[in-house]
């Protein structure tokens, strides 16, 4: 039996993330054919992958700061908007400082 092992980066995804993956591993990295798949343009796919890159660069950072990983995970899924995200970001990353002190 083998033991299954995901990377926290990959656990955080959604599973129509994993299945975005797996459909562009098939695809060999074409975004052309990604969007024969699905039906859409290419620049709907090429907006699609950079978000799903955001997702996982900020799953990176969830470890060291999870308040603020938090906060871009909601950014990026559309539930915040990014100027409001920068604000919480900033407000937080500046009362960090003031407990430094």
């Amino acid at each position: 039996m083998a033991i299954e092992i995901i990377p926290e980066w990959m656990a955080a995804l959604e599973e129509e993330d994993i299945s975005f993956i797996k459909n562009f591993v098939l695809a060999s990295g074409s975004l052309k054919e990604m969007a024969k798949h699905y039906g859409v343009t290419y620049p709907t796919v090429r907006l699609r992958l950079d978000k799903l890159i955001q997702k996982i660069n900020i799953s990176d950072d969830y470890a060291e700061e999870p308040y603020v990983a938090l906060i871009k995970r909601m950014a990026v899924n559309d539930r915040l908007d990014f100027d409001t995200a920068k604000i919480l970001i900033s407000e937080y990353k500046k009362s960090k400082r003031g407990e430094k002190k």
